[in-house]
C-alpha cells in the first residue's frame, strides 16, 4: 500500500491539524519466548470469491499488561515484553496504516513502561496508545506523567483522548478513566467525584459498578458528540477506540455504558466500537454498531492475541492471532439481515 500519512490529529477547539507518519513517530520516538502466531479461528462470514483491497489496515492489541512479577492466575506478567515484540514484527510485515494498543499496556509500577514503550514505538507505523485502568496503577505523584508518557501529551486536548482522520474514516480515541478511582490521586476532586458515581451505581445494583471501571467525564462527552457531529457533516466513517467495553452488558463495562450505547445507536457514520478490559473477549451488534472486545494479550503462557483489521468498503475483517478470534463485520443493514 505505501506509506500514507496520517492526515489529521484533533486538537482542542478546531479541527483536527495534520501530522504525517513519519511526524508522529519522531515525536514519540523509537523507542524472550518464541511465540506461536497462529491466526485466530476462521471467520464467521468468509466473503466469497476474491476480495476486494482494504482501503487501508491497522492493527490492534489488547492489555498486554506487563510487569516484573511472577504469574498469577493465568496472567504471565513477565511474557508481555516477548509477546508484544512478536506482535510488532508480524504486523510490521503488513505495512499498516496505523496501530493502537487498547489500554493496560502496563500493570503496575511506572517504571514498567520503560520496558514496553521502545518496542511499541519500533513498529513502522504510527504507534498509538489507549488508556487502561492499569496504565494508572502507580505512586499519586506519578499519575499526571502517564499521558505525556505514552506520547499523548502532543495529541487532542492532552486528557488522553484525540481524534484522527485518514482516507475518508475519522478514529475516536477515547478516556474512560477520565472519571475513575485509577486516574486520579486519592483526596482530588477527581478522585471524590468518582467515588460518588461508583456509590450511585452500587445503590442501582448495576452489574459494572465495580472500582476498576470508569467513565468519560462532561468534557470528554462535550468533545465526542462535536467529533461525532463532525463526521457526520464530513460524511466520513467512525470507529471508537476505548479500553473498556460498552456493549454487550458485562462487569467489566465502562460506568457510562448505556449513555454510551444510546448515544451512537442508529448513527449512521458509526461503524465499530474497539475495546479490551475484558481478557476472554467479546463481541456484541446494537442498533447498527459493531461492538468488538480483544482478549488480553497477558492471558495464558504460550499463546497470543493480537488482530489485524481491515477496512473495506462495505466491512471490517479482523485478522486474529493466537486467542483472537478472526470474523467479518459487515455493515450495519448488513448485518442485521443475517442474524
Amino acid at each position: 500500500m505505501g506509506p500514507t500519512p496520517i492526515q489529521e490529529v484533533s486538537m482542542p477547539r478546531h479541527e483536527p491539524h495534520e501530522i504525517s507518519r513519519r511526524r508522529f513517530l519522531r515525536l514519540l520516538g523509537a523507542g524472550g519466548a518464541c511465540l506461536s502466531l497462529v491466526p485466530g479461528r476462521p471467520s464467521l462470514f468468509p466473503a466469497p470469491g476474491k476480495e476486494e483491497n482494504p482501503i487501508l489496515v491497522f492493527g490492534a492489541v489488547a492489555d498486554a499488561q506487563y510487569a516484573d512479577a511472577p504469574p498469577k492466575g493465568t496472567r504471565f506478567y513477565r511474557r508481555s515484553p516477548a509477546k508484544l515484540a512478536r506482535a510488532v514484527k508480524e504486523l510490521d510485515r503488513h505495512d499498516l496504516d496505523f496501530s493502537i494498543h487498547l489500554g493496560d499496556f502496563i500493570d503496575r509500577d511506572f517504571r514498567s513502561f520503560d520496558k514496553m514503550v521502545p518496542i511499541w514505538n519500533s513498529s513502522r507505523s504510527p504507534a498509538f496508545h489507549v488508556l487502561g485502568n492499569h496504565d494508572f496503577q502507580v505512586k499519586d505523584a506519578e499519575k499526571a506523567r502517564v499521558v505525556e508518557r505514552l506520547g499523548l501529551d502532543i495529541l487532542g486536548p492532552g486528557k488522553g483522548y484525540y481524534s484522527f482522520r485518514l482516507k475518508g474514516w475519522r478514529f475516536l480515541v477515547l478516556n474512560g478513566n477520565a472519571s475513575s478511582l485509577q486516574a486520579h490521586p486519592k483526596g482530588s476532586r477527581a478522585h471524590q467525584e468518582a467515588v460518588k458515581t461508583l456509590e450511585a451505581l452500587k445503590r442501582k445494583k448495576a452489574p459494572n459498578a465495580m472500582p476498576w471501571n470508569g467513565a468519560l467525564g462532561k468534557a470528554q462527552w462535550a468533545w465526542l458528540r462535536k467529533e461525532l457531529d463532525r463526521a457526520a457533516g464530513k460524511k466520513e466513517k467512525v470507529i471508537l477506540f476505548s479500553h473498556f467495553p460498552v456493549y454487550p452488558p458485562n462487569v467489566h463495562n465502562q460506568w457510562d455504558d448505556k449513555e454510551v450505547v444510546k448515544l451512537l445507536d442508529g448513527r449512521e457514520e458509526v461503524f465499530a466500537w474497539i475495546d479490551g478490559h475484558n481478557h476472554a473477549g467479546n463481541y456484541g451488534f446494537h442498533g447498527g454498531v459493531h461492538y468488538l472486545n480483544l482478549p488480553g494479550m497477558v492471558e495464558t503462557k504460550d499463546t497470543t492475541a493480537f488482530a489485524r483489521i481491515e477496512i473495506h468498503r462495505d466491512y471490517l475483517k479482523v485478522v486474529g492471532y493466537g486467542r483472537t478470534p478472526s470474523r467479518k463485520l459487515p455493515r450495519g443493514e448488513e448485518w442485521e439481515a443475517r442474524r
